[in-house]
């Protein structure tokens, strides 16, 4: 296994029941590294700030990203820069026996930010390159990317549907 691009690893015995404030920062080749991996044209910042807390194996980070980065328009490829300010809260538990890997784990919805972690430590640089992953737009256009496809002759999803083929019958017919 490769080890993370923006790795931040804090042991479990420097934690007790009392939060612990985190702050942490990806240099310059730590987000190079995650706008190739999440297929960026940049990040141009990453930070986080969190409060740690542990209960038993279990430890509760609770905090806020931050980030700038640089995606490519679906429709243009042109770059498109957007500030990110999230909020996360994730929850960090033992790996699961692995002698009962074939056993199914169903998560309720309340445990989706559930991070298992191996060994001593758990990773809050992974968790909030994964939470940065998590909070980008999927699709990110810029302001006038219809208008573009448009002019370039690329029909829209209603144009190019079955009932844009219907409307486009019932004109012809109108003539």
């Amino acid at each position: 296994m490769t080890s993370p691009e923006f790795s931040r690893p804090v042991r479990i015995d420097t934690l007790g029941e009392g939060p612990r404030a985190l702050s942490i920062e990806a240099d310059e080749t730590e987000r190079n590294a995650l706008a190739r991996r999440f297929g960026l044209v940049a990040v141009e910042a990453l930070s986080a700030e969190a409060e740690l807390v542990r209960k038993g194996d279990e430890v509760r980070a609770a905090g806020r990203l931050r980030a700038r980065v640089v995606q490519s328009c679906v429709a243009t490829a042109e770059p498109i820069a957007a500030d990110l300010d999230e909020p996360f809260e994730i929850v960090f538990r033992p790996q699961i026996d692995s002698a009962r890997t074939d056993e199914e784990v169903e998560l309720s919805e309340s445990e989706m930010d559930v991070v298992f972690y191996d060994g001593s430590a758990v990773d809050m640089g992974e968790a909030v390159a994964e939470t940065l992953s998590l909070s980008l737009d999927p699709y990110p256009r810029i302001a006038d990317a219809e208008d573009r496809l448009k002019a370039a002759g690329v029909k829209s999803e209603e144009e190019a549907g079955p009932f844009g083929a219907l409307a486009g019958l019932r004109d012809k017919l109108k003539k």
